[in-house]
């Protein structure tokens, strides 16, 4: 829908201009589903990485501590996730104009940070106990490891349904899914320590958790900073918007292109349309249904003038 506003720009070179703006209902919204599966994720999680610490301090196992140091990692993403969506619930008021979705990217940030600093000093205990070669009690580790495999598998069934819709969530998710591997790891490493007595490879293991874990969290982490940096979404080809959007009937140009996410899903765009002779409801329509129907983006706001504006001309470095 397109509705005609109040002019944001006054130009003497823009002698008939149209506001306009349209919006779908907003996507990757979460619901009462999404919600009880994090709630059943936590008291899962939560509870086993008790367990998994004192198992890992009674088998002397630095693979299961980092495990169980993973899963704290997931619980934290989790209750943070879950945190996130309360407070992203809170209407817009007059400070907030955006309301307070962007929480849910502060959160999957701190949660990116927080699994480095895991990773990183996992990696300094595997270095230090390398060359120590410490007593393991193997079959106690693969008996937890192999309990703490079932309850992320179960976790990561769990979640696997909302991390499309929310960076948040996916977050939570990539956690869950490093950490089933993690347990995998441990599994493998009792077994080999049970069968050879090489209590060496339980560090290994261990520095193996920590680097599979860093690139995926640079993944998120980078994903979290381009939406706080209100850069382009992934997943939004730029060059074809903007080729769409001249391809508008009556378009001469565009200008002032922007396109960013307040959160995840909730793509916006704002643009200038160049028309000397086009409807400028017709265009603000045109625009909006296009944007909407081929990239999926629901919040759009046009501005369509006559003439290029002068703040674009004193943008191109001419009068």
């Amino acid at each position: 829908m397109s509705l005609p506003t109040t002019p944001r720009h006054h130009d003497k070179n823009t002698t008939n201009m149209s506001n306009g703006h349209s919006h779908a209902p907003v996507l990757g919204k979460p619901g009462a589903p999404q919600q009880r599966s994090l709630w059943i994720a936590l008291a899962l999680t939560s509870s086993f990485m008790i367990a998994e610490v004192i198992g890992g301090v009674i088998t002397g196992s630095l693979a299961l501590i980092s495990d169980a140091a993973h899963m704290f990692t997931d619980t934290a993403a989790l209750a943070i996730a879950l945190a996130a969506m309360q407070i992203a619930k809170r209407p817009v008021d007059a400070r907030r104009t955006f309301g307070y979705h962007r929480f849910e990217i502060l959160a999957a940030a701190f949660n990116a940070l927080l699994l480095f600093g895991v990773a990183l000093y996992i990696l300094y205990e595997a270095w230090q106990r390398i060359s120590e070669s410490p007593s393991v009690d193997s079959l106690p580790m693969l008996v937890v490891a192999s309990i703490g495999l079932v309850v992320n598998v179960i976790s990561m069934r769990l979640l696997a349904s909302g991390k499309d819709g929310s960076l948040n969530v996916k977050g939570a998710y990539l956690e869950v899914w490093s950490d089933m591997l993690g347990s995998l790891g441990v599994i493998v490493g009792a077994i080999v320590i049970w069968l050879t007595g090489w209590t060496w490879v339980d560090s290994l293991i261990a520095v193996a958790i920590g680097l599979w874990v860093l690139p995926r969290t640079w993944v998120l982490l980078r994903a979290s900073i381009n939406i706080l940096l209100e850069g382009v979404p992934e997943g939004v080809d730029l060059a074809r918007v903007e080729k769409a959007l001249l391809s508008l009937e009556g378009v001469e140009s565009i200008h002032d292109l922007h396109v960013w996410a307040i959160s995840s899903g909730k793509t916006s765009l704002s643009v200038h349309l160049v028309s000397p002779e086009g409807d400028p409801e017709a265009l603000t329509h045109s625009a909006s249904e296009t944007m909407a129907r081929t990239f999926e983006i629901h919040h759009v706001t046009v501005q369509v003038e006559r003439v290029e504006c002068s703040q674009a001309k004193a943008a191109h470095g001419y009068a």
